[in-house]
């Protein structure tokens, strides 16, 4: 998927008069690729003041300044992970990244869903492949935690070997690795979440990981669109793994909430605030199955309001990345700010305080903002 929070950059930097319409009026691929050049140049308002002490936080032994990531997706070639660290993100996921090179599907492969400040995308894995991630990643130092968004090859004659590879050359570059088996834009891979299918791949992606120098965290990406019974599989299997954590969710299939807008109708994940509820209930009713297992909590999010709920629903940490489409990098300020707020307004002195609070109303369906 890919946007533009091109307009605060260029305000920030004082070098155009481009409006937010004019921006996503323009084509979504070409705007998103401005807008990694002006984060490799420089461009980028850099966070000046250290984040408060109520957003440290600790996902999967990891130590976080602040609980809000950039989501894979946005930096799939791993261009730009450090200028993203230095905006203010406590986490940074770069990918998915394949083992080969893959352009992904034709275009155009990108809509927007303008007035439900929603995302239509069908990308299908289009990166540069692990060589090309791996170079870049080499040596690097980002000051937030770097977690790499492994993937498989559409045309690979074994998805799980893919993901083997991904952990054997990502595992000692990594602060956590995310094994991505939720895109609906493979054909094929969501089929990785029935039980047997993820019971191998797990098996052999965490034997993998056993064999590298350093234990990296190994998180697991599941849909929105699975129902209970699907849930309690997952639930089941990843019970007899020393898996670290899970994030919910990516994009989903279902238009409920959009129906009869433009574009709609394209095929593709939906992502951006129609998601929202179904992805924070997901979340809740995975955090009932799961106990304390970390959960990155992913999907709609689009204010402080709906950050402090997704946390409220279960989860340990956030990602963004749809609703920067509409917001701008402005909004990952306004969030981490209305998260201090809110933890303080509860009596809380940090993220933990707060999470889960509202788990059994947002797994029920009664959950809201």
């Amino acid at each position: 998927m890919i946007f533009s929070p091109l307009s605060p950059l260029l305000r920030h930097a004082g070098i155009a008069k481009l409006t937010s319409d004019t921006l996503l009026r323009m084509d979504p691929e070409t705007a998103h690729r401005a807008t990694i050049a002006a984060l490799r140049l420089g461009l980028a308002p850099v966070q000046q003041e250290p984040d408060a002490p109520e957003l440290r936080t600790s996902l999967c032994g990891l130590d976080l300044s602040n609980p809000v990531g950039m989501a894979a997706g946005f930096d799939k070639n791993a261009e730009v992970p450090k200028p993203l660290a230095q905006v203010g993100f406590g986490m940074v996921e770069i990918g998915t990244v394949t083992p080969r090179p893959q352009a992904g599907n034709e275009k155009p492969r990108l809509f927007r869903i303008g007035p439900a400040e929603g995302v239509v995308n069908r990308m299908g894995f289009n990166n540069e492949g692990h060589e090309a991630a791996f170079a870049r990643l080499k040596g690097l130092r980002v000051p937030a935690a770097l977690g790499v968004n492994i993937g498989a090859n559409k045309d690979s004659a074994d998805f799980v070997a893919d993901y083997v590879q991904g952990v054997s050359r990502f595992a000692d570059l990594a602060d956590y690795l995310t094994v991505n088996i939720s895109s609906p834009n493979t054909p094929g891979l969501r089929n990785l979440q029935a039980d047997e299918a993820l019971r191998r791949l797990l098996g052999e992606v965490l034997t993998a990981r056993a064999k590298a120098r350093t234990r990296v965290p190994v998180l697991l990406k599941i849909a929105p669109d699975l129902d209970e019974a699907g849930l309690d599989v997952i639930a089941s299997v990843i019970a007899a793994t020393d898996l670290d954590g899970l994030i919910v969710s990516n994009t989903t299939l279902s238009r409920d909430g959009v129906g009869g807008l433009e574009n709609a109708s394209e095929t593709g994940g939906l992502s951006g605030r129609p998601l929202f509820d179904l992805s924070t209930r997901r979340l809740a009713q995975m955090r009932q199955r799961v106990g304390t297992l970390p959960i990155v909590g992913v999907g709609g999010i689009h204010s402080p309001q709906s950050a402090i709920a997704k946390i409220e629903a279960g989860a340990d940490a956030i990602q963004l990345y749809s609703a920067l489409v509409f917001g701008g990098f402005d909004l990952l300020d306004r969030i981490k700010r209305g998260l201090v707020a809110g933890i303080r307004a509860r009596g809380g002195k940090s993220v933990a305080d707060i999470r889960g609070t509202r788990t059994d109303d947002w797994a029920a369906g009664r959950g809201t903002i």
